[in-house]
């Protein structure tokens, strides 16, 4: 059975919680990041970019049976993680789910203020388009 948006928030949240040292919780970012699926270099066009993120990022998604799915990349590892962390718990949702969720459980893993203010405002960015996403389809 699928998980609801509220299981995979609480997920993050469980997962971050393991590590004490904000360290420890970049190398994990890092490794989410790993994970990401292969973006195409074919794909990583201008209209794809995220705005307002100092590193390079890039977010595509389709919809299929009235879901969104995303896929992502960026330059930096980091950054990278951060929108892996978030395709993981928006992709396959439905743009209402997105469009009503709080993206609290970033504030909850104490993500926001661990970043430095130019990655905080590129986490906002993204945050911004996957809304943006849902709210186009909804329209």
């Amino acid at each position: 059975m699928e998980k609801s948006l509220q299981q995979a928030e609480n997920e993050i949240v469980e997962s971050f919680s393991m590590y004490d040292e904000w360290l420890d919780k970049y190398e994990y970012l890092i490794e989410l990041g790993k994970n990401l699926e292969p973006y195409p270099d074919s794909a990583k066009t201008d209209d794809k970019l995220i705005k307002g993120c100092q590193s390079r990022v890039w977010l595509d998604y389709n919809t299929e049976n009235g879901r969104l799915y995303f896929k992502a990349d960026s330059d930096a590892i980091i950054t990278k993680g951060i929108i892996s962390l978030l395709i993981s718990v928006y992709s396959g949702r439905t743009p209402e789910e997105i469009s009503g969720s709080d993206f609290s459980f970033i504030e909850k893993i104490g993500l926001k203020e661990n970043l430095s203010p130019t990655r905080a405002n590129g986490l906002a960015s993204m945050i911004a388009t996957i809304k943006t996403a849902a709210a186009a389809y909804l329209q």
